[in-house]
């Protein structure tokens, strides 16, 4: 049997519920609140003075209660690092799509467990500052057995599994790129369909343009997979109109966007997943969040957690670096973290806290949401429930 919980004294509970809360923010916030779990579903929120009696009870002594952060883009079945690479980068070299081999040589390399262990590090470390769902692809692995075995890795930790054979050209393949984007629409993704729900695409220089992203989209969308892609992070190019056209769930990166392309997000579904952990780790332009916004496109902040431009699992670093960089106010970055991710990953019981959703929540050692940027570096999460169960 289920036992109830309710968090009582909670200065500033985010439902993202705005016919909930009170003023104009889109986070529903309601002062002086409560929250009662059932089981692992959110049962009641409201004013603490007239919480329903349950079976347990934390008193969160006046801190800011916010749900799980739902990071909804990473990369973390690989193995090895890229020390090396980021010194030299933050010495003057440029950031390109190439040194993803790296990973890819010291991925192959791994065994089953040591991926495994290195996943479950980085899950850990994110679990501590609040992420209680997360997506995760393959792409390091770039043979049908590696691919496969690193989706089947990461559908033990989570639901929301993508399949990237298509991050860059294999190594093996360098030279004859259409064999390649035949291997990952063919036997490939024949092997990794089972393990994933998404499929996604590095529609960029350096990596697939956008009519072999087309055929790797649509060839996954024929075996029951859902698009996202990576889409107009280096440069210019087909990747926004390409997502839209195809109903992906998200567009990734969005940095360098036309006024045809933020048109197009603006009247689709697809959203906007900005990954500013990207931009601070390589030095370049930061995507135009307030741009996308006003335009009425719905965003997404996520970490982009990989080894080699954003290996950063904090989700609250990332809404710092939003609100000072990209033009999004506090509210508007962590209704990002939150039901954004939840948006681009299509579910409605994640990123928010009303009846019914999933009891995931993130306790603030703060007053308040606004202090995730207001104290950027602080580690502020004080406690986190997943599933109605505290995990930390």
């Amino acid at each position: 049997m289920s036992s109830s919980t309710v968090i009582t004294n909670i200065a500033t509970l985010v439902t993202n519920d705005p016919s909930s809360g009170w003023g104009d923010s889109p986070l529903g916030l309601i002062h002086d609140a409560a929250v009662v779990i059932d089981g692992d579903r959110v049962a009641w929120t409201g004013e603490s003075s007239k919480a329903p009696a349950t079976d347990n009870r934390v008193d969160a002594g006046g801190r800011a209660v916010l749900p799980g952060f739902v990071d909804s883009h990473s990369h973390l079945v690989f193995a090895g690092d890229r020390t090396q690479e980021f010194n030299a980068r933050m010495s003057g070299r440029s950031y390109t799509a190439g040194g993803i081999r790296t990973t890819v040589a010291a991925t192959r390399a791994a065994s089953d467990a040591e991926l495994e262990a290195n996943l479950t590090h980085y899950l850990a470390e994110a679990l501590r500052q609040g992420t209680t769902t997360f997506e995760t692809k393959s792409g390091y692995g770039l043979t049908v057995e590696d691919e496969s075995r690193a989706l089947r890795i990461a559908a033990r930790h989570t639901e929301e599994v993508t399949y990237l054979g298509a991050h860059i050209v294999s190594p093996d393949l360098a030279d004859d790129p259409a064999a390649y984007v035949a291997l990952v629409t063919g036997e490939m993704l024949d092997a990794c369909a089972p393990h994933a729900r998404w499929i996604d695409v590095f529609c960029e220089k350096g990596a697939f343009d956008g009519d072999q992203a087309r055929a790797v989209l649509t060839a996954g969308k024929a075996k029951g997979l859902h698009p996202r892609i990576h889409a107009n992070q280096l440069s210019y190019g087909p990747g926004v109109q390409l997502a839209v056209e195809l109903d992906a769930a998200s567009a990734d990166h969005c940095t360098h966007l036309t006024d045809a392309d933020v048109d197009a997000l603006a009247s689709g579904r697809t959203v906007a997943t900005l990954l500013p952990g990207a931009e601070f780790s390589t030095r370049a332009q930061w995507p135009d969040a307030r741009r996308l916004l006003d335009a009425g496109v719905t965003v997404a902040l996520s970490t982009d957690c990989n080894p080699g431009s954003s290996f950063t699992s904090s989700v609250p670093f990332c809404i710092a670096l939003a609100v000072r960089d990209m033009g999004m106010t506090p509210d508007e970055a962590v209704w990002s973290a939150t039901a954004g991710g939840a948006a681009a990953l299509r579910r409605d019981d994640i990123g928010r806290l009303t009846p019914g959703a999933r009891a995931d929540l993130t306790l603030l050692d703060a007053p308040s949401h606004v202090h995730l940027a207001y104290r950027p570096g602080v580690p502020l999460v004080a406690g986190v429930w997943r599933r109605g169960a505290r995990v930390v």
